[in-house]
């Protein structure tokens, strides 16, 4: 189911894309060759950001480190790989990539999104014990050992889940008002990603590396936080009149017709 809920986010994650790709004069196919290379780059960046933060679950058992459909992935580290080899595979295709970031980037936490409902099914990244009406029930084999006697905890699954779609629908909204520099999308995700992570993470009580106090996802958070910060610094944040909108760096704007064939006249019969 784990991975049934990571296949169905992709799904609608590079639907989504299109559609907003296609609105901004872009080939909607395109966006099926940038996901090719992307989504299985994300997914290989959050596998190995995983076991390279939590290395000591999967001790004497390395094997087990392939079987991602058990769960287990990085966000920061699918986020970093995925994004990376996607633009790589855009500029390929000619994109103007401040265009692209905007038009695909919204999908990144609908992705996500769904795929915390395999969280839930695996009875996975909760958090503390809690008498909240809506605490999960989660069964003994999967609850830490220091809380073996508990059995309602906090869905901090859902509060992601909930936390992401809320900033997909941020994302659309700020990017149809058009005050924002095109490519601005992707520092802003970023920042507000990680700032929902933040105390999201500071809930959670399943076993986690730390660096000091602090659990090595909480010091991601941070990073992330203060570099998003320091790319609105850098590049400004509202509109300028030199930003370009074409989706294309050549300038031309695709249209059903330039790939379709036409079909032939018909000769008129006397």
């Amino acid at each position: 189911m784990y991975g049934l809920m990571i296949a169905l986010g992709v799904l609608a994650a590079v639907e989504l894309g299109r559609k907003r790709w296609r609105a901004r004069g872009g080939d909607p196919d395109d966006v099926y060759v940038v996901a090719f290379w992307a989504v299985p780059a994300g997914l290989i960046g959050a596998r190995i950001y995983h076991v390279a933060t939590d290395w000591r679950s999967y001790e004497g058992r390395w094997l087990d480190a392939l079987k991602i459909w058990q769960g287990g992935l990085g966000i920061p580290g699918g986020v970093a790989l995925g994004v990376a080899v996607g633009l790589w595979a855009a500029h390929r295709r000619g994109w103007r990539l401040s265009v692209g970031i905007d038009a695909l980037v919204p999908g990144i936490p609908l992705a996500q999104a769904i795929g915390r409902l395999g969280n839930w099914w695996n009875q996975e990244l909760f958090g503390k014990p809690t008498s909240l009406p809506w605490g999960v029930q989660i069964d003994v084999q999967h609850r830490p050992l220091d809380y073996i006697a508990y059995s309602v905890f906090q869905p901090t699954f859902l509060y992601e889940m909930l936390w992401n779609l809320g900033l997909c629908g941020l994302l659309l909204y700020v990017d149809k008002k058009r005050v924002m520099r095109p490519g601005n999308i992707l520092p802003l995700y970023v920042g507000l990603y990680f700032a929902g992570r933040l105390w999201i993470e500071a809930l959670r009580i399943d076993p986690a590396s730390t660096i000091g106090p602090f659990r090595i996802n909480i010091w991601m958070s941070i990073i992330g936080i203060g570099g998003a910060i320091l790319v609105f610094i850098v590049r400004g944040v509202r509109r300028r009149e030199s930003d370009s909108d074409d989706p294309y760096r050549d300038g031309h704007v695709w249209s059903p017709e330039t790939t379709s064939e036409t079909e032939p006249e018909k000769e008129a019969s006397e």
